[in-house]
């Protein structure tokens, strides 16, 4: 029984020192545990710090690319704005003006004859006129498309799609000259076919002594 009661004491007395023990223990593995978390924790903000580091030079690296393809593009466009000599003194060009001399040169010319030689009447005259002025105007009208591709700062285009649009004008400049070449020459038969009819019915006239 003695024995007993000391165990106990022994056991009693034992307890709270255990307990403190196991206590200090605990406190200890939480201090270690927050020391972790904190590691931790400063680890992830100096990844996030990295992170907006690159974040930031990144969207700047960006901003500067596209900052100077900017400038890029704007000096290309502007170079568009300019006409080069070469474009400039392409033959073409002179030969357009010329065309444009000739085929009023002509159908004036021709105009003037057909309204002299009373083949036609006032109807006819006025249709052919009409003809005229109307080609007259498509020919002022690729004059003017002329101007605006040999002038700067009127079109964006290369210079090559300046000669392009250049050669464009002369076929169709070309094609109105043809076109009034064909014109005149198929009114001038028809001038002559009726000249010559007349010619031949007062002949008949004279013949038969036909007054009227």
């Amino acid at each position: 029984m003695k024995k007993l009661i000391i165990i106990l004491g022994i056991a009693l007395f034992s307890l709270p020192v255990a307990n403190k023990a196991s206590a200090q223990a605990d406190e200890i593995a939480q201090l270690l545990l927050n020391v972790e978390k904190l590691a931790q924790f400063e680890q992830i903000l100096s990844d996030m710090k990295k992170g907006y580091e690159i974040l930031n030079g990144g969207y700047n690296s960006i901003k500067d690319l596209s900052q100077g393809n900017f400038s890029l593009h704007k000096t290309f466009l502007d170079a568009l704005m300019e006409v080069s000599p070469m474009v400039k003194n392409y033959k073409r060009v002179a030969d357009i003006i010329n065309y444009q001399v000739i085929l009023v040169k002509e159908y004036k010319s021709a105009f003037n004859r057909f309204k002299r030689d009373n083949n036609f009447n006032q109807q006819e005259l006025a249709y052919l006129g009409r003809v005229y002025e109307n080609l007259f105007k498509q020919s002022l009208n690729n004059l003017d498309d002329l101007v605006t591709i040999i002038t700067a700062n009127k079109l964006r285009m290369s210079d090559d799609e300046r000669l392009e649009a250049i050669d464009r004008i002369f076929a169709d400049m070309q094609d109105k000259l043809l076109f009034l070449r064909h014109f005149n020459n198929n009114t001038s038969v028809l001038a002559l076919q009726r000249a010559k009819e007349r010619n031949d019915a007062n002949t008949m006239r004279h013949i038969y002594g036909i007054n009227n």
